[in-house]
């Protein structure tokens, strides 16, 4: 089978096409032929050896796509032809991906293989850290830095479904304007303004109750400095690449939770309570609350400007592979 393939820890540039042994599945397992792939910033991390999961070269990259199952393993009830999304750590970037059998969902009812391609990692971190992490309720004010990018956009709509105020912020007019198309109450340019000064201004020296941050670098702490009291602070990754350092006294000032988001491993310690949130997410999805952005989708064979576009932190939405020609 043709993959993108990653052959010694690194940077991502060093990646190739080539080919890779078709896949067979063992007790537990599926294979899916993969029609369109979906990158996220993960991704970037295991390419470079700088994630908490460490695959062996040879590989194939990509932890999210859409497609069809194509052959299926002892003990599994999935049958050949359904059309699944899936979420794993690896593989996906390759015509066939073999994962387990208890990573795979449905396709999400009345989306296309594009849409749900980003559908499930986005709106199920999000969601989790949203409801379960952070208990967003009702009236609160929710503040997602990174509003423009795959979770962030996410959250701005998952925020506003579970009737928080949002405020969107981001790095340029033109991502602004995105995440009011998705709902924001407010939007800040931390490009062109200070992000503590406009949060003050918007929440009335308040504060947001619940800070979602996917970005972490320079924006965390000011973030964080300006969480109201019992505020919640959501840990889910360091896009800008920079590991931040909040000063202790902050959280003990505020009467503030620093809280971490780490949904891979709560959907394999909680199945049974992930797949009622994935009922509800597709309860949105088929009501029209919530609809996946896709920001671009590039063939197979451009892989590198695909990975770009996320690396860059240019996309508004998901950044989308197609594996499949004519999917």
């Amino acid at each position: 089978m043709r993959a993108v393939i990653c052959r010694q820890l690194g940077p991502v540039d060093q990646l190739e096409i080539g080919e890779l042994p078709d896949p067979e599945p063992g007790p537990g397992e599926v294979v899916i032929d993969v029609r369109v792939a979906a990158l996220n910033f993960p991704d970037t991390l295991i390419i470079e050896g700088k994630y908490q999961f460490r695959p062996e070269p040879p590989f194939s990259p990509g932890g999210e796509a859409a497609g069809v199952i194509s052959a299926v393993g002892e003990g599994v009830d999935w049958e050949v032809g359904t059309p699944v999304v899936a979420v794993h750590t690896q593989g996906a970037f390759a015509e066939k991906w073999l994962v387990p059998a208890a990573v795979t969902l449905p396709l999400p009812p009345g989306l296309s293989f594009e849409q749900a391609a980003g559908f499930t990692m986005t709106y199920g971190t999000s969601y989790y850290a949203l409801k379960q992490r952070a208990d967003l309720q009702p009236g609160e004010t929710l503040l997602v830095l990174g509003a423009a990018g795959g979770v962030g956009s996410a959250a701005v709509e998952l925020g506003k479904a579970m009737g928080a105020t949002v405020i969107a912020a981001v790095s340029t007019a033109e991502k602004a304007a995105f995440a009011a198309s998705l709902g924001a109450d407010h939007t800040i340019n931390y490009g062109e303004v200070g992000l503590r000064e406009a949060i003050k201004e918007i929440t009335g020296g308040t504060g947001a109750d619940v800070v979602y941050d996917p970005v972490g670098g320079e924006l965390s702490e000011p973030a964080f400095r300006s969480i109201a009291w019992n505020g919640r602070f959501l840990v889910i990754g360091f896009a800008a690449g920079d590991i931040p350092s909040i000063p202790l006294n902050l959280p003990l000032l505020k009467g503030a939770s620093i809280v971490g988001v780490f949904w891979g491993s709560w959907i394999r310690r909680s199945p049974a309570e992930a797949a009622e949130s994935f009922r509800e997410l597709y309860e949105m999805a088929a009501a029209d609350t919530i609809e996946p952005r896709i920001s671009a989708i590039h063939e197979f064979e451009n892989y590198a400007e695909a990975l770009r576009d996320l690396t860059s932190r240019t996309a508004m939405g998901k950044v989308l592979l197609r594996i499949a020609a004519g999917s």
